[in-house]
This record gives C-alpha cells, structure tokens and sequence, in this order.
C-alpha cells in the first residue's frame, strides 16, 4: 500500500490507518514509539479480499503526541466487513484478484441484509463475449470454487474431499477425504456463503422470490439451513453473466438447467443462432474447458435426441463447467454449483476421441446425457493448472492454506496441481493434512 501525502499541521504525530483483508489496523507514532491496534472486523462487502484504505501522515514539530484513532478504525471496519459472510476463519480463503477477472464482481454486491433479511439488488449483466470468453468462463468457475474451499467429488473413484464446515457432524480441522455426503452446512459456513448463493439468484428472474421464501425458511429453522431450492441452475446462470453472456439470446439464464440446455438444442437445429452453447451427442466432439457436461435425473435421459422430443418440459438436471481435460488420465474435470453443498469440483470419465482430446462417457454414478460445447476461441486443456486467478489465490492471504488443499487433492486424484514447492509437505499424509 503506497501512503498518501504528507498533510503538514501542528505538533508531531503520525497517524496511520490501513484496511486489509479480515483486519482493521491502526497505528500511531509519537517520539519514535508505535502503537499498533488492530481489529479483526470481519472482510470486505464485496468479498473479493482487495486492499483497500490510506494512510495519512502528519508532522511537525520534534515532540507531541501521536493519536490513533481507533474510532475511525471501527468506522471503516464496519463499512467493509459483511453480515452477509460471517467472519472468515484459517481454513476458508477469500475470492483471489487475478488481472483477467478484474471487472467481475463478488456476487455478494447483488445483495444486501444478512440471512433471514437478504434483499437482491438488481443489476444488469454484461453483454460483452469477446475473444476471451472461454478462459473467463472457466476462471470465474474457478474462483467461486477456491471461495467455497475447493471441495471434490470424484465420480471415477468415489473419493469426496470436503473442507471443514462442509463435513456436516462437527468441525474438522482436516481438509480429508469423507465417506459421506454432507449433511447442513456447519452454521458459521452457511452464513459465509448465504450472500453469494444470493448473488447467483439475483440474476434469475425468479431470484427475488426464491430468496424471500429462504428469508422465511431461516427465520423458522434458523441461518444455518440449507437452500429450500437447488441453486445449481442459479450459478451457471451467474457465471455465464459475469462472464459477458448478458444477453438471454446468447445464454438462458434460469433458475433450471433445462432452460438453457433446450435453447442449446434449438442452436444445433439452427433456431437459435445467436446461442453460446450448441447440444451434442456424448462421443461427437472433443470436450474443452469452458463446455459443460449434463446429466438428467427426472426423466433419466441418456441422449439429446430424447431431451428434443421432450423440450420445453420441466426436467431435473444438473450441467458443470469444465475447468480441465486430462486426456492421459481419461478424465474430465468440472465446477458446478451445489455440488456436496457447495461450488464444487466434480471429476468424469472420459474416452479419447478419433480427432484428439476426449469426449464425456456416461456410467454408473455419474449418467450424463449431453455435451453443450461453447461457440468459442479454445484454450489449453489445462486450464485449471494454467489459471492465473488459481496463482493469485496461492499467492494471497491464506495462499498456505489453499496450497495444502491442492497438495491432498494431487496426492488422492493422482493430478498434478501447480502446488508452490514450499507449500508441499511430502511427509504429511494426505488425508490428514491440518489447518
């Protein structure tokens, strides 16, 4: 942080106030001791974990007395910190700033409130594909998963890996593989994440009225209870807007994931021309990051052509974003949301295709039925490994911890994360690596 200029009055003194990411400081000088307060007030609005603040310095004379003021301090703290998130803790890591997703806000600047009393803001969504639209996709997915405490669901092998407050019979200090699904969120977690869930709602029409039901919900069964609605829907429909998709014509957004893939299916007919996704066939075209991968519950598709002869039908499904492909591996790497109550990274299997890359397979456990592929320049098939927002989260506040979350998940899904050395702990075991 660069201090502001120099503001020359009376007596000397240096009076100094800094706002950083979960703190609140003041400090003070007087003749050449420092006193330092600090408050821990909770993060930033906006929950993006930005620097922010000045600092103002005053000289004069050779003696007096320096004044911290502390009331300021709690001023500012109680500006930038959030009801709506709850207070961070060592394992959670805040959303990192990476240059390429500098224009994209937190979610949470859609709402205000805390739970129980959460309003959306409306505002208007970006209608801006541009040529980056692929790798934007991916690294907003990317983002809101490091801001959910990166946890994996593994379709190929079954390992679930969750991060305390998502284990659902008390608090672990461990980021460990679980055998269970998890339960309600742990309640200081579900706090944290209400307003961004909130966010995802508020781009969706019916946003507003889904969130005034949970107000009703958390009134009666408290903040920690869990969304009454799947919000999996709601979260692509975020990403897809903050990513430049703003227009309706160009992505579906709804609070069912139906919406978007039949206006998928109508692209491939040739009646949506303006669509970002086209609906394929699994085993049709290579997968890339930036396309995503559905699966039908009720009724079980298997194919798109039984989704066509059914769409504008309601239909319980569910579609990832993929981040990477891991054609050696055979496997497909997605983020989607309200996935093990969070947003989460969900792995596939898939087989090579005749043109290279791989195609999605559906199997026991994890029955997918459609490939949307993104109209859109490529990007490496690594790009979570490549991900800059992935770098500036490691490199950031609570970097440490993150890192250790990416040496268990490499270890236990066999990939190979760019993990900072210092941060690889070879003789900790995987699964019980602490906080």
């Amino acid at each position: 942080m660069k201090p502001a200029p120099d503001l020359r009055v009376g007596p000397w003194a240096v009076v100094g106030l800094g706002v950083a990411p979960r703190r609140r400081w003041v400090w003070c000088r007087s003749g050449g001791r420092i006193w330092t307060f600090l408050f821990a007030l909770g993060k930033r609005h906006d929950g993006t974990g930005r620097m922010m603040g000045a600092v103002w310095r005053v000289r004069g004379g050779a003696w007096g007395l320096g004044i911290a003021l502390a009331g300021l301090t709690l001023v500012a703290g109680a500006a930038g910190a959030s009801p709506l998130q709850g207070q961070m803790v060592g394992w959670q890591v805040d959303r990192p700033v990476a240059p390429t997703l500098a224009d994209v806000p937190s979610p949470v600047v859609r709402v205000t409130g805390e739970p129980g009393r959460l309003s959306l803001q409306p505002a208007p969504c970006t209608s801006a594909p541009g040529a980056h639209l692929r790798e934007r996709i991916v690294e907003v997915a990317i983002r809101e998963w490091i801001f959910f405490g990166v946890p994996v669901l593994d379709r190929v092998s079954g390992t679930r890996l969750l991060p305390p407050g998502l284990t659902g019979n008390g608090a672990r200090p461990r980021f460990q593989e679980s055998r269970g699904w998890p339960g309600a969120l742990e309640e200081g977690e579900a706090v944290r994440v209400a307003a961004s869930i909130a966010g995802y709602w508020a781009v969706t029409p019916e946003g507003p009225g889904i969130v005034a039901d949970q107000n009703r919900f958390w009134s009666q069964a408290g903040r920690g209870a869990r969304w009454r609605s799947p919000w999996s829907a709601a979260f692509i429909s975020w990403v897809m807007c903050e990513a430049g998709l703003g227009s309706r014509d160009e992505f579906h957004r709804a609070i069912a994931h139906w919406r978007y893939v039949d206006q998928a299916i109508r692209a491939r007919d040739g009646a949506a021309p303006r669509a970002a996704y086209v609906a394929f066939e699994l085993g049709e075209a290579p997968v890339e990051p930036g396309d995503m991968v559905c699966r039908a519950r009720r009724p079980a598709y298997s194919t798109v052509a039984q989704r066509r002869a059914q769409m504008g039908s309601g239909a319980s499904s569910h579609c990832d974003i993929v981040v990477a492909v891991d054609v050696e591996g055979g496997r497909i790497l997605g983020i989607g949301g309200n996935v093990l109550r969070s947003v989460g990274l969900k792995v596939v299997a898939g087989e090579r295709h005749p043109g290279g890359g791989l195609t999605p397979v559906s199997a026991p456990g994890s029955p997918l039925f459609a490939h949307l592929k993104l109209r859109a320049d490529p990007v490496p098939a690594d790009a979570l490994n490549r991900s800059p927002t992935l770098q500036a989260a490691l490199a950031g506040p609570g970097g440490r911890f993150l890192g250790e979350r990416l040496a268990v998940i490499s270890r236990e899904l066999a990939l190979d994360l760019p993990i900072p050395e210092p941060m690889i702990r070879p003789a900790a075991s995987p699964t019980q690596l602490r906080r």
